[in-house]
Formats: structure tokens, sequence, C-alpha cells
């Protein structure tokens, strides 16, 4: 049996019990769960990468951060307080999931060795990558030389958020 419809069920059911739950903290532990299911989600798809990520940041750092940052508001703050939801959204995000279903259906399949990715670039990389680099790790030199700048910026984003956050924590103290 696969994990991925599971998985996908497990996915939106987290999303909507942390929409659907009026206690912040809740909040927070339903969507460390959903990091944690996603990143199981992108390891089963073969970006262990991006589900290491996923866990460290989504599951963990930010989940605590949230928690630290609940424990030092007072009681009142913690309950949300929700308007009702404008009749909109229940007829447009529903058209909008039928329009991404309907668009999912002209994307390749799950392992195609014809798809765009697979005939573009991915051959360059395999190719070239350890006498353009000298990295005979071919995810490494995609990471740290074809698309070191990208990798860069992603980090710069992740340390000034942590920064953030942990200013944000302090502030308090003073």
């Amino acid at each position: 049996m696969t994990f991925e419809l599971p998985l996908l069920v497990l996915l939106v059911m987290t999303a909507a019990g942390a929409i659907l739950v009026k206690d912040l903290i809740s909040a927070v532990f339903i969507l460390g769960s959903y990091s944690f299911a996603l990143a199981l989600v992108w390891a089963l798809l073969g970006a262990v990468d991006v589900a290491f990520v996923e866990a460290v940041v989504g599951a963990g750092l930010a989940t605590v951060f949230f928690l630290l940052t609940l424990f030092r508001t007072e009681e009142k703050d913690t309950q949300i307080r929700r308007p009702p939801m404008p009749w909109a959204a229940f007829v447009g995000l529903p058209l909008l999931a039928l329009l991404l279903l309907y668009g999912a259906g002209d994307l390749p399949a799950f392992g195609d060795p014809t798809s765009p990715a697979s005939v573009h670039i991915s051959p360059t990389y395999l190719e070239n990558s350890v006498a353009q680099t000298r990295t005979p790790n071919v995810v490494t030199a995609v990471l740290m030389d074809y698309r070191s700048f990208d990798t860069f910026i992603e980090t710069i984003v992740i340390f000034t958020g942590g920064i953030a956050c942990a200013l944000i924590l302090r502030r308090g103290r003073s």
C-alpha cells in the first residue's frame, strides 16, 4: 500500500484543523504536525534535503518560536477572534481548487523521463557537473555552484527570520 493518499488526507486535515481551532497554542501544535507530515511527503517524493529543512525549520524551529512567543503573551491574547467567513471565500476557494486540479492534468507524470525538466537541464548537470565544478556529488554541484546565488539568498532569508524571531522574543526582557 502506498502512503501518498493517507499523507495527503493528513495534510488537509491538519491544515483545516489549524484554521478551525480557537486556541493559538493548539493551532501551533497542529501546524507543527502539519510540517512534520509535509516533511514525510517530501521524503517520500525523494527530496530528502527539502524534507530535512521542513522538519528542522517548519516542525522544529517555527513551533518552538511560536510557543515561546505565546508563553510571553497574556491569556486573553491567545484566543482567536474571527469575523464570519465572507461568502466569496465559500465560492471562490472551491473554484480555485477545481482550476488547480484542472491545470494539474497537464503536468507530466511523476518520474517521466521525457518531462521538460528531465530532457532540458538535468542531462547538462549530470554530464558536466564533475568537469565544470570539480565536485563528484551532483546535488552539491547544483546547490553550491549552478544555483549558488539562489541558495545564498535562501540562507539569508532563513537567517534573517531567525534573527527577527530572536529579537522579538528578546524585546520584553530589557
